[in-house]
């Protein structure tokens, strides 16, 4: 069949996409409403989340964090009849426990988008036609192994074989072992094969716009094979659950593209999306990389709009080494984890164990292990014993003392300069350089790195507390005193620093941190972050300032069976 010429549309006026102060929408993938959440939802989310909120104490400008439920499709059509509902009443309510989930969950998203919108549908068919007219579009007859599971056609190479129910021999998707079906149908079909090298010269030109970076290399190979063009409708007997094409009621749009149109319906697409796009990051599991990284980026080059300007992938969650899967019945629940761990556990072993590169384990004791150790132990306990009545009785953030605590260019050279070791000063250096670092792991979506540092200098700041011993220290000696108020001060310096650079993962948390120590809601942004000023001849602004009031454990260590010791509350 005779295809009509592509006119690739000029480039329409966007958001600027650099300069202090401007905008920027993080998003998550829309959740497929054909069943409830669990953790691999629940980690992109986190991950967007912590991004945001990030950003948000950064100072760097408007931001919306965008999430929501994809609506149409086949598996939406066959889970409602398998149900015995409808595709609206299973949408209704699956839509709302992803909703409840992620405010349980303390995601701060700013927009819900639901495919079955009208706001969206009328931008779906905007962009239908922008595809349209610039001649990227073409009916013909398409053939090949169907996913209903993935929805989308499988190449040869990502099938494998297996057998059936009934014991027959039947094609399997290679990534999630669902049966394929041979499907012939006459369909509209995208011409992806003309922008393989647009797609090439963007990625090129933008290293930076795929990471972590071996998701970057994954997808210059696929741009290395045949790049097919694309069906993106179906046949509207197969499939009524969708939104039509437009001026062909025969036909309804592919659910993918439909789907990817969420990032620019939210923003207002068509009218005031200009405003924001392309100043958008996306937050994707690697099973949707293709998605998001070639059809994506092309169809929107063929609306006359530029790409996103970055895309963050991760990996999955196994349990105890196996994928999540209904019919092994190891899929797990988010809310139970709230109940069992609360939900600042929850956010920080996900955000703290996951590693964008690889997929990573979940079993209860691990996630036991490290709450109890990082939150309840090193840093909970480190906030209880600074802020004790017995060490602390004036319950003051104390004096620091540069006599005790003398500035010095050489850490080596520290021996009969005051009271402070060797090992005092690279500490102190540790923690002076963590705003930075952490700054980075963000930028370079490497969450779990960023805690890891904390982590670290959350136990060199017990081993400074443990190695001098404050409780052993006379009171009465004014030369004792001086350097007992000036280990208070640096731990609680610590303590802020801590409290601060965690508020994006576990806010509820760190808030009851900061409060206790007295750090007022316009002191805890990252950019006026500034550690042991004293130390540097500046004025610290906590010295003599009365501490907040005590409000009991910071958090509670766990039992084995991952339950509180004491009595778990509702956050």
């Amino acid at each position: 069949m005779l295809r009509p010429p592509l006119r690739l549309p000029p480039r329409r006026a966007t958001a600027t996409a650099a300069g202090p102060g401007r905008r920027l929408l993080l998003s998550t993938p829309i959740f497929y409403a054909n069943g409830p959440p669990h953790i691999g939802h629940l980690y992109s989310a986190l991950l967007a989340d912590a991004l945001h909120r990030y950003r948000g104490l950064c100072g760097a400008g408007p931001g919306r964090l965008s999430t929501g439920t994809d609506e149409h499709g086949l598996k939406i059509q066959q889970a409602a009849a398998a149900a015995g509902t409808s595709p609206p009443e299973l949408c209704e309510r699956v839509s709302g426990l992803f909703r409840q989930a992620l405010a349980r969950a303390a995601v701060s998203f700013t927009d819900f988008t639901r495919t079955s919108a009208p706001r969206h549908q009328r931008a779906v068919r905007h962009f239908w036609g922008a595809l349209r007219d610039g001649g990227a579009l073409y009916k013909g007859v398409y053939e090949g192994w169907y996913c209903t599971a993935e929805e989308s056609f499988l190449p040869p190479g990502q099938l494998g074989e297996r057998r059936d129910a009934r014991g027959q021999p039947c094609k399997v998707s290679l990534e999630t072992g669902q049966q394929v079906h041979w499907t012939k149908e006459e369909n509209y079909m995208f011409r992806l094969s003309a922008f393989r090298d647009p797609l090439w010269k963007w990625l090129r030109n933008n290293p930076r716009a795929i990471s972590p970076d071996p998701f970057y290399q994954h997808v210059l190979r696929w741009l290395e094979e045949d790049l097919p063009d694309l069906s993106v409708s179906r046949e509207r007997s197969r499939l009524h659950w969708g939104i039509p094409v437009p001026g062909d009621s025969t036909q309804t749009i592919y659910v993918w593209v439909d789907a990817l149109v969420n990032y620019l319906s939210v923003l207002g697409y068509p009218e005031t999306h200009g405003e924001w796009w392309p100043a958008a990051h996306h937050v994707v599991g690697k099973d949707i990389l293709k998605f998001h990284a070639v059809y994506w980026p092309a169809l929107l080059m063929a609306a006359g709009l530029p790409p996103p300007e970055r895309i963050f992938v991760h990996s999955h969650w196994t349990v105890h080494g196996q994928k999540m899967s209904k019919s092994l019945g190891n899929v797990i629940d988010p809310f139970a984890c709230f109940g069992q761990y609360t939900v600042d556990g929850f956010r920080y072993f996900l955000l703290r164990q996951g590693v964008p590169e690889r997929d990573c384990d979940y079993y209860d004791e691990k996630v036991v292990k490290l709450l109890n150790s990082e939150l309840a132990d090193a840093l909970g306990g480190l906030l209880n014993r600074s802020t004790a009545l017995s060490i602390n009785p004036s319950n003051t953030y104390p004096c620091f003392s540069e006599s005790c605590f003398p500035k010095v260019l050489d850490s080596s050279e520290t021996k009969g300069m005051g009271r402070a070791s060797a090992e005092d000063y690279e500490f102190v250096a540790s923690v002076a350089s963590l705003p930075l670092q952490v700054a980075g792991y963000f930028e370079g979506f490497q969450i779990y790195k960023a805690l890891e540092c904390i982590a670290v200098c959350v136990r060199q700041t017990n081993s400074f507390f443990q190695r001098h011993r404050p409780w052993k220290l006379n009171r009465k000696d004014p030369a004792e005193q001086l350097w007992l108020d000036t280990i208070i001060h640096v731990t609680l310096e610590c303590l802020r620093v801590y409290g601060t650079l965690l508020q994006p993962v576990i806010p509820h948390t760190a808030d009851k941190l900061l409060s206790r120590l007295a750090v007022e809601p316009e002191e805890r942004g990252l950019s006026s972050l500034t550690f042991l000023p004293r130390y540097n001849g500046q004025p610290c602004p906590f010295e003599r300032r009365q501490l907040g009031p005590d409000t009991g454990v910071l958090f509670h260590r766990l039992e084995k069976s991952g339950q509180h010791q004491t009595e778990t509350k509702e956050l």
